[in-house]
């Protein structure tokens, strides 16, 4: 095994977590395997047999450094002179520490900056168990510091999402008030626009009247001659009686405020389009109604009639119930 395996074991990591780590991050050392074992703690097949993919092999680290084992003439090691020895571990000559291995050197540099590295014949210890177990309290507080710090994002971003949601569903109720306004505007707009012109009306039917009565005032004047004017006028006035009046503009009404009684005494109002339905208005009682339930009809006081399920397709113009009426509950 390897010597990156041998620490992740000495860790206290199983061996087929420390060998599905090591494959996964293709070996680049043990900061990375350990990472890859806390974002993958929680998966189901973690601690399943590992299979070691094909054409890659957990081997051992060749810490050796050729130079220190050359043969001489005779065909015999030179080993054999106490004066040279096998190199067993690496050594940071910037802080002293030993390594066993170029990768866990790599690794070092890579946290350290450090640069400066020599073989050495001294021997890596093996952790003890206090070593072991503050290393594995190490891995573990980091394992620990890594998910708070994923919950704290994943809870920052359900609180970006909830503010998202909060600032459509406020946008969206802008809106439906702002069409609710303007729906209340045109309306007013409308009934302004219509006393207007009923206004306009009545002073045009007035205008023609008071021309009628001048243009026959001027006429029996001429009929009558030189006779007395009194006489003229007073027949003037009498024709002005004895002919009718001009009919009225018949206004359309385009709503139907309808107040509705129910069996309870309660009331319910609301306006309608004179084109719908009295279907519509029954609808709404059902909706509304808090007298209870069971089938009902409508009926007018005065003059008394009880509409029909014939009547419920009527336009309410048709059924005379614009621009206003009370209508009254019936039950079946």
């Amino acid at each position: 095994m390897s010597s990156n395996l041998n620490i992740l074991l000495e860790m206290g990591f199983s061996e087929n977590r420390a060998k599905r780590a090591l494959t996964a991050t293709q070996y680049k050392g043990i900061q990375e395997a350990i990472d890859w074992i806390g974002a993958h703690e929680n998966d189901p097949s973690i601690d399943d047999p590992f299979v070691e993919p094909q054409g890659h092999k957990l081997c051992e680290d060749s810490s050796a450094v050729d130079g220190g084992g050359s043969s001489n003439s005779e065909g015999q090691q030179s080993t054999n002179d106490p004066s040279q020895s096998e190199a067993k571990s690496l050594k940071c000559d910037d802080c002293g520490k030993l390594i066993k291995s170029t990768e866990e050197a790599e690794m070092h540099a890579a946290r350290t900056s450090h640069q400066n590295f020599s073989e050495s014949t001294e021997e890596v210890k093996p952790l003890t168990e206090d070593e072991r177990k503050q290393q594995m309290d190490r891995l573990q507080e980091k394992i620990k510091l890594r998910q708070q710090e994923k919950k704290a994002l994943e809870k920052k971003e359900a609180i970006e999402k909830e503010k998202l949601r909060r600032k459509q569903g406020k946008q969206l109720t802008n809106m439906k008030q702002q069409m609710e306004t303007d729906e209340l505007m045109k309306i007013a707009e409308q009934k302004r626009r219509e006393k207007l012109e009923d206004k306009l009306a009545r002073k045009k039917v007035k205008d023609q009247i008071a021309q009628d009565k001048a243009d026959r005032a001027a006429r029996f004047g001429k009929t009558a001659g030189t006779g007395d004017s009194s006489v003229a006028t007073d027949a003037a006035v009498s024709q002005q009686r004895k002919e009718p009046a001009p009919p009225a503009a018949k206004k359309e009404y385009n709503e139907a405020r309808i107040q509705i009684r129910l069996t309870d005494g309660t009331t319910l109002k609301q306006t309608f389009s004179a084109d719908e339905q009295l279907s519509a208005i029954r609808l709404y009682v059902e909706m509304n109604r808090s007298d209870g339930m069971g089938p009902f009809t409508f009926m007018t006081t005065f003059p008394r009639k009880v509409f029909t399920s014939e009547d419920m397709e009527t336009p309410l113009k048709e059924l005379g119930l614009i621009p206003s009426a009370v209508l009254v509950t019936k039950p079946l």
